[in-house]
This record gives structure tokens, C-alpha cells and sequence, in this order.
């Protein structure tokens, strides 16, 4: 984990003193347009051919080498034979890479199979979580079931209970959404002022994968639901702790579906195998794994992990129930906790935006903790309910620096500071923390996790 030979995210040292200090300074103060993107175009090319002729003209110049070595010179996987197509069955990422994994929760190892692994969001592109990397949360540890043995039942308030098989399921009409999934506690130990140094553990809880299943209104449709009465859904998982969930009926019929597939291929047995509940917005632990039951009720089942867990202690210490739709959240994920700048210069503010109600319409990202703000590019797909990516140039002077984003939904909701959502929620919460992140910068560039109210 502290291994310095490689470490993914780990921002790479920029050529020094190769932006003049005005240049630095408009930029700061207005961003880049055309012409300034001209300018550290031209920058970026006499720098480089600068280090070039430097490297050149010292170590190199008695071997008889103008330049890098390792382009003039051809290495040994370019004058031999690769390995062969059946060498690995699965693909594996790259032996140099393999340092980028899930981690563990620090709490007690005696409670592995309720504990969490966090993904790496320090380490990843795009909004796409690898399905090896995908955040894992457990009640009672997963498990890997025979899916010709697995079975769903519809039950309750329709005309036609019915009992489906995989096949049976796979047999339907299948659509594939691609959503993000964030377990209720994410950012939980921010709640209670605890600094973790990386954005793996403050934001680790969150994944974004391409699913493909059954549309649950596909399903309640072919049970014949009644209209008239039913207002929830029980959703039971097949696990050994039982876990259940309440979904109000409007919600299910939007655009909830019972998912096997993820990313492609089937889902992972950590993921819930063979099948899964996916909720889009709606916190984690209703994305029942290992789905064997959903029941179509009138009223809420209040089952344990709706009045025991997961429930909101407010600021007068009354339990706000069945909290479950995730607001406007973002976190610059690079540069971020843990990581270094290794010199002045430019540098791609990277990170990720999401909301449990749709669209991710504007991120503004802050250098200054706050006191001015600039509007992130937002890369496409902008998708609802889905991870969007955000980035934006800066050139770091060397000062002392506290980042920030703020997200904004296509409602209207604002991403708020840590003073804001206190006044409304306290402080002795756990769950569904959506503050405003803040890394700090130091002069030496080493970044951690600071809190701003």
C-alpha cells in the first residue's frame, strides 16, 4: 500500500518554470480559452525539447544518445515473441497495475463478513467501475449460489403469483441502464469530523456499472399487480442474514429492474449472483443481492434494516426512517488525499458528480476552499442516475490550496457545505452525507483530507 515504485493516480511532475507568471495568473483568474491553450501548447513543446537536450547532454552525450534510451533503443518485448492467446482464460490487468484494489475497511477483522471494500476511485476513468474493482458490502458475507437452483417468487397483492426460474428470466424482454449504486454510508466517518486520508475510503462506497435485466413493471405486469391497492414492495434477498427492503411502488415502476447481467457478462457473486434488485438513486442496501422474493404489499414492512439501521439521527435525536433517494453529491478524485504534486505547473482536476433524482447539470470546482468558483467540463454520457465525470485545468503556483467541487442536479439542488447540511441533519448522523469535499494543498504538494464548515 505504501509501495512508492508505482502508485496509480500518482500525479506526475510537470517541466518547471515553463509558464511565466502573468500566464499563470490569467489562468487562475479566467480559465483557458483558445489562445491560452495556444500558448501552453507552445509551452509544453519547448519544455519538453529542453528536458530533452538536457538529458541528452549529460548522461547520455559519452554513450553517443541524442534522447530517451527507451524509445532510441528497442526493448526486449519488440524482438520477441508475445505470449500466447489461451495463457490467461480471464484477463487480468497489467502486473504493474495490480497495486490498484478494493481496501478493506480499518474497523474490526472480527466482523469481515459485514465489512466493505472500497473501490479506488483515485485510480479510474471515466464512470465506469471495473466489475473486480466494484465496492462490496456485506451483511452476513456473500455467497455463491447454483443459478439453476436459484429462484425468484412474486407474491402479495397480485393476481397471478408466480415462481421464476433463471431461465424463465432470461427468456424476457431485457433492457441494459447504466447507474451508479452508493451504499447509504458512504462518507460516514466525515460525519463525525474524522479525516481518512484517501478519497477510496471517504467515497470508496460508490461504483457505476452498465446492468442488464428485466424492467421490474415488466415483471409486476406479468402477475397481474393490483392497481387499486398495492403501495409498496417488499424486496427479501436470498443471503443468510435475510436482507429486506421497502420500495414504494411509484419508484419501482420507474425504472427499477431485477438485474443478471453487469458490465457486460454476468454479475459477480459478490455483486449478488445470479441475480441482484437494482433501485437506481436509491441508497445501496436497497439493491437487494441474491434476490429470491419480492412481495407487493399495501404498507411498510419496518423489517430490521429499515428501523434498527440505516435511519437518520436528527439535530433533536428523533430516527428519520426510510431515507433512501441519494441528493447531489461530487468528489474530485485527482488530486486527492494520499496523492502529491510533484512540482509547479499545469494539472487536470479530475472527479466525479452524481444524484439519486437524474441529471447532473453543473460542477463548480474551488481552489480556494471555497471563496471563488469555477464551472467544470462536463464529459458525456451525462446520464440519470449515473456517475458523470468533471474536469477543469489548473496551474498550481506552489501556494498552499484547498479543492473543492460542487455539484448541481436538474432539479435545482445545490451540493452543500458541511455548515449547511449540519444545520438541517446535526452531527451525530451516519448516513447520507453529501457535504462538499475538501482536499488541501500543501506547499510541498502533498494532499489530505481537511474539512471546511
Amino acid at each position: 500500500m505504501n509501495d512508492k515504485s508505482h502508485q496509480p493516480g500518482r500525479l506526475q511532475k510537470a517541466p518547471e518554470s515553463f509558464l511565466d507568471a502573468s500566464f499563470v495568473s490569467e489562468v487562475n483568474k479566467h480559465g483557458f480559452d483558445e489562445k491560452r491553450r495556444e500558448i501552453l501548447r507552445s509551452s509544453f513543446a519547448a519544455a519538453a525539447t529542453a528536458v530533452a537536450a538536457t538529458t541528452a547532454g549529460s548522461s547520455l552525450a559519452s554513450e553517443g544518445f541524442v534522447g530517451d534510451p527507451d524509445i532510441l533503443n528497442l526493448p526486449p518485448w519488440s524482438t520477441s515473441l508475445g505470449l500466447p492467446v489461451a495463457h490467461r482464460g480471464y484477463g487480468m490487468p497489467a502486473k504493474f497495475e495490480m497495486n490498484l484494489m478494493r481496501r478493506e475497511s480499518p474497523g474490526p477483522a472480527s466482523v469481515r463478513q459485514a465489512s466493505v471494500a472500497f473501490t479506488p476511485l483515485q485510480g479510474l476513468f471515466g464512470i465506469i467501475t471495473p466489475s473486480g474493482l466494484h465496492f462490496e458490502r456485506h451483511h452476513q458475507g456473500w455467497v455463491e449460489i447454483d443459478p439453476s437452483k436459484h429462484r425468484l417468487m412474486i407474491n402479495g397483492l397480485v393476481k397471478n403469483p408466480k415462481v421464476y426460474t433463471m431461465d424463465d428470466l432470461m427468456r424476457l424482454p431485457s433492457v441494459s441502464r447504466i447507474h451508479f449504486i452508493e451504499c447509504g454510508a458512504n462518507t460516514a466517518m466525515e460525519w463525525g469530523n474524522v479525516a481518512v486520508p484517501t478519497v477510496q475510503y471517504t467515497h470508496g462506497m460508490l461504483s457505476c456499472s452498465e446492468y442488464t435485466g428485466v424492467l421490474l413493471s415488466t415483471l409486476l405486469e406479468d402477475c397481474g399487480i393490483d392497481m387499486k391497492k398495492a403501495k409498496y414492495l417488499l424486496v427479501e434477498g436470498a443471503d443468510g442474514s435475510g436482507q429486506s427492503r421497502t420500495i414504494s411502488l411509484d419508484r419501482a415502476l420507474d425504472d427499477c429492474m431485477v438485474a443478471y447481467g453487469m458490465n457486460g457478462e454476468m454479475i459477480r457473486p459478490e455483486n449478488g449472483y445470479p441475480l441482484r434488485f437494482v433501485a437506481p438513486g436509491i441508497q445501496g442496501v436497497s439493491w437487494v443481492k441474491w434476490l429470491r422474493r419480492i412481495e407487493v404489499g399495501d404498507m411498510r414492512w419496518s423489517h430490521k434494516d429499515e428501523t434498527t439501521g440505516y435511519a437518520d439521527v436528527m439535530p433533536d435525536g428523533t430516527m428519520r426512517q426510510y431515507t433512501s433517494i441519494h441528493e447531489a453529491k461530487s468528489v474530485i478524485t485527482s488530486p486527492s488525499g494520499g496523492q502529491m504534486l510533484l512540482d509547479k505547473g499545469f494539472y487536470n482536476v479530475t472527479g466525479l458528480a452524481w444524484s439519486g433524482r437524474g441529471k447532473i447539470k453543473r460542477v463548480d470546482v474551488s481552489t480556494d476552499g471555497g471563496i471563488n468558483w469555477r464551472t467544470a467540463r462536463l464529459e458525456t454520457p451525462i446520464l440519470s442516475k449515473a456517475l458523470t465525470r468533471f474536469n477543469i485545468d489548473w496551474v498550481w503556483d506552489g501556494s498552499p490550496a484547498i479543492l473543492q467541487s460542487r455539484a448541481i442536479d436538474d432539479t435545482g439542488f445545490v451540493q452543500p457545505t458541511y455548515g449547511q447540511l449540519r444545520a438541517v441533519r446535526g452531527s451525530r448522523s451516519v448516513y447520507h452525507n453529501n457535504a462538499i469535499q475538501s482536499w488541501k494543498v500543501a506547499e510541498n504538494g502533498e494532499v489530505s483530507n481537511v474539512q471546511i464548515l
